[in-house]
């Protein structure tokens, strides 16, 4: 069996693949504090709780913006599985052109949703990712990693909100009733909701009008079920693009 993990900023993303097929997945809070004993006893643990061998391992892949964690992970998928983690290196990569002017500087992550999801939906297409930021990535007709927007993720966002203004409250973040609030909740949730719904909805329209065509648009990410039904261009969402892109990654070494 193939472990894939992609490290975000916020959470880690645990797949594991049996050839092609995915099975269990997990979502862990990312801590780069964490030492390679933690991450190995984290990442055992929720292997056995899926009834999963660890002797049944054969291989981990990693996709990390994390740095501080790199090391830890690579530890521990030795000690726990007797393998060496590989890393998916965006501009070392063969299965997708990165077209950036500084291909080094373009997160694992995001080129392996581009490689995940390109496979799967094919070309063109915008992938939006909610996650820590929100990302927009385009791939173009031919198959390339052309470009990228970055606005601050949701929860950020909120966050930061609620921590400036003394009586802000947190609420749950959900579609309200309508546009026009009628308490604070309901105004809250109508900015929050609709204000991410309108940003999408606007920077996908200016990517496709860049591209010159109606690229498909698919949806990732932690919140992605927050805004994509309320979002007429988000065609689908997928949770698992990067766990995929991992898979074709490691298959093409």
């Amino acid at each position: 069996m193939l472990l894939a993990i992609d490290v975000g900023n916020t959470e880690m993303k645990v797949g594991c693949f049996t050839g092609e097929r995915l099975g269990s997945t997990w979502r862990l809070t990312t801590d780069p504090r964490r030492t390679p004993d933690e991450c190995g006893m984290l990442l055992t643990q929720v292997l056995r709780d899926g009834n999963i061998s660890l002797d049944g391992i054969d291989a981990v892949v990693i996709a990390s913006v994390v740095p501080k964690l790199d090391a830890a992970l690579a530890t521990a998928g030795e000690r726990s599985f007797g393998v060496a983690p590989v890393f998916l290196e965006p501009h070392r990569q063969t299965l997708i052109p990165v077209r950036t002017e500084r291909p080094q500087e373009v997160g694992a992550d995001l080129v392996a949703m581009a490689i995940g999801g390109r496979a799967k939906y094919g070309t063109p297409l915008i992938i939006v990712s909610y996650g820590t930021a929100t990302v927009f990535m385009a791939i173009s007709p031919a198959g390339e990693y052309s470009g990228v927007a970055i606005a601050p993720g949701i929860q950020i966002s909120i966050d930061a909100l609620v921590g400036r203004a003394a009586k802000i409250p947190q609420v749950a973040l959900e579609a309200p009733r309508t546009a026009l609030g009628k308490n604070t909740a309901e105004a809250l949730q109508a900015g929050f909701v609709y204000g991410f719904v309108g940003q999408s909805e606007a920077l996908i329209k200016r990517m496709r009008e860049e591209m010159g065509v109606d690229a498909r648009v698919v949806a990732t990410g932690g919140l992605a079920d927050i805004v994509a039904p309320n979002c007429r261009l988000i065609e689908r969402v997928d949770p698992h693009l990067s766990l995929e892109g991992l898979r074709l990654f490691h298959a093409s070494l």
